[in-house]
């Protein structure tokens, strides 16, 4: 049965917020290494429009090795997408989810594979019945 992570930023307070972390080597770096391990992502809407960043990125480099290697991981790992907004993806890898999270994970824990990982905070708080 594959595994669901976790991985969104969040400092140690517990507080999620993309604009209050600096995204440097390191980081770059550390999630190149855990999308190696992803079989897919699980994002939301607006996590997801904020990833858009990456795939012009993995077509058109920008030299900074770090930042250039996770483009290109985070353009090829598969995306699954839960809007009831948005009715078409921009993104090769990316599709719009047709079922409930609590579905949609339930039948892909059951598939062979790499893990799940969960990008986006209201998804993981839907997961654990904390909404």
């Amino acid at each position: 049965m594959r595994r669901v992570i976790a991985a969104i930023n969040m400092t140690l307070d517990g507080f999620c917020d993309h604009t209050s972390a600096i995204a440097d080597e390191e980081l770059h770096v550390h999630y190149s290494e855990l999308l190696r391990s992803a079989g897919i992502i699980l994002y939301g809407r607006i996590t997801y429009q904020l990833m858009e960043f990456w795939p012009p990125l993995a077509k058109n480099p920008s030299g900074d090795k770090a930042m250039d290697e996770f483009a290109l991981i985070m353009d090829k790992v598969p995306k699954l997408v839960f809007s009831h907004t948005l009715t078409n993806l921009h993104w090769d890898t990316a599709t719009l989810a047709k079922k409930t999270p609590e579905q949609e994970i339930a039948e892909l824990r059951q598939q062979p594979g790499k893990d799940i990982y969960v990008g986006s905070r209201s998804l993981i708080v839907t997961l654990l019945n904390l909404n």
